[in-house]
């Protein structure tokens, strides 16, 4: 038997997909500024990377401000707990039919190694990402704060590069398992309409 539970909130929804088609748009734009491709061109793909990225910004400080008044941030806070389980549910046991060692609920929404990737994300590629892109957008300021004096642009151009390469493993990963629910489209679904079908024997911690 399962029940039917409103898994993901309206602005939680938005924010997933706002989320998601800015960093595809930074990820494509940002290959062409480096020279992987040639669609838009150079200067057009430097201004809707940069477009896309402070509006990503200030979907982040909406989003951050939503967390917290609603108490939502503690979803993310990571746990060991399981972790063995999960890892080897998703690297043996999905191709042998094994049932999944954890049940969502409204209030444990990820799984801990969801939980332990987000950890990852927030305190690795994200600081790696922006804190590149920043100094790069800032570069007529480092002779003032004397940074020109041992940072260069090319390797903050290559720590740049590495973080979008770490943002686009995420992104495949993550689009991955979307498709390992009980049907492929499940977990799609379920962001599109917040509801999801989910065991009603046992909670998720």
């Amino acid at each position: 038997m399962a029940e039917r539970i409103l898994l993901y909130k309206r602005y939680e929804r938005f924010w997933h997909w706002s989320q998601a088609a800015l960093v595809l748009t930074m990820l494509a734009t940002g290959f062409e500024v480096h020279g992987s491709y040639h669609l838009l061109g150079f200067y057009k793909a430097v201004r809707v990377h940069t477009l896309a990225a402070w509006a990503l910004l200030t979907l982040w400080a909406f989003t951050i401000f939503w967390q917290f008044t609603t108490g939502e941030w503690r979803q993310y806070v990571p746990t060991l707990a399981r972790v063995g389980a999960m890892a080897r549910y998703y690297a043996f046991g999905i191709f042998t039919g094994a049932a999944h060692p954890y049940h969502k609920t409204a209030a444990h929404k990820h799984n801990p190694l969801q939980r332990l990737t987000y950890l990852v994300l927030l305190a690795v590629v994200s600081p790696l990402i922006w804190g590149s892109g920043l100094l790069y957008l800032l570069r007529a300021f480092w002779p003032r704060i004397g940074l020109d004096a041992w940072l260069s642009l090319e390797s903050v151009a290559w720590a740049h590069t590495a973080g979008a390469f770490l943002m686009l493993c995420f992104v495949i990963v993550h689009v991955y398992l979307t498709t390992t629910g009980h049907t492929v489209f499940a977990h799609i679904k379920t962001m599109i309409t917040g509801w999801e079908e989910v065991p009603d024997e046992g909670a998720g911690r």
